[in-house]
């Protein structure tokens, strides 16, 4: 099975920036990808997709502020985070979209607070 690193979360103020990473250990070329994320007492939920071509979807509260992308090396994939606010804090977390989801990894944990 695919093992999935996320990375790049932290500390920043409302307002700024991240990206995060997701490391696996075979391709995504030909799976649609996701980041997911989970607040603390809350369900995880997925927030940006993106499609085997490219294809990328958002849930409404990230539209405009959020980018998902796939790195050059095929095994990568990342999340652009802009104008961050204070309920995007949360563990993210990346997989598999529209298929049986790969173990999940350990997360990053995103915290947007002044």
């Amino acid at each position: 099975q695919v093992q999935l690193v996320e990375s790049g979360g932290g500390l920043v103020q409302p307002g700024g920036s991240l990206r995060l990473s997701c490391a696996a250990s075979g391709s995504l070329t030909f799976y649609a990808m996701g980041w997911y994320r989970q607040a603390l007492g809350k369900q995880r939920d997925l927030v940006a997709s993106i499609t085997s071509a490219g294809s990328t979807d958002y849930t409404d509260s990230v539209q405009g502020r959020f980018t998902i992308s796939r790195g050059s090396s095929k095994n990568t994939v990342y999340l652009q985070m802009n104008i961050l606010k204070p309920e995007d804090t949360a563990v993210y977390y990346c997989n598999r979209v529209g298929g049986e989801r790969w173990p999940w990894g350990q997360g990053t944990l995103v915290t947007v607070s002044s």
